[in-house]
């Protein structure tokens, strides 16, 4: 008999030269936003990953001047988006003037995931976010309770 208690997770990984751009990222990662059906039950949340997945692949283009490479994991709790640059410089929120066009990128996906973090890896690093929809951190709450 099966385990109903194991995790179950679907995931897709895609390559992203700099030469791709970064709307090439977003539009592949709201293709797979429609496959699991969240732009229908979560569309903001959807434009929460897109804009996030934006920032990140534009990271690892313009700072670590590297491809990236995108991966989407969903656990059945949490989206968990990564990119994968190769640079092993770690990167920093920087203060940034408020007329700046630029510098937020980190400060828009700590607003927008429910969670991230960087890990150094043996070519480079992972930024992940993760992104739970509003049905899943219910749940979790409605349990604790």
């Amino acid at each position: 008999m099966a385990d109903d208690s194991s995790m179950r997770a679907v995931g897709w990984a895609r390559s992203l030269p700099i030469s791709a751009g970064v709307r090439e990222a977003r539009d592949w990662t709201r293709s797979h936003m429609a496959a699991l059906g969240w732009e229908r039950t979560a569309p903001a949340l959807v434009d929460a990953v897109v804009l996030a997945v934006s920032e990140l692949v534009t990271n690892a283009h313009v700072h670590a001047h590297s491809a990236a490479q995108l991966i989407l994991t969903w656990d059945e709790e949490c989206l968990h988006v990564t990119v994968h640059d190769a640079s092993p410089r770690l990167p920093e929120q920087r203060r940034t003037d408020h007329d700046a066009l630029g510098g937020r990128g980190l400060l828009l996906v700590d607003a927008l995931a429910d969670d991230w973090q960087i890990r150094r890896c043996p070519r480079g690093k992972d930024v992940t976010a993760c992104f739970q929809p509003p049905s899943s951190a219910e749940g979790r709450a409605r349990e604790a309770e």
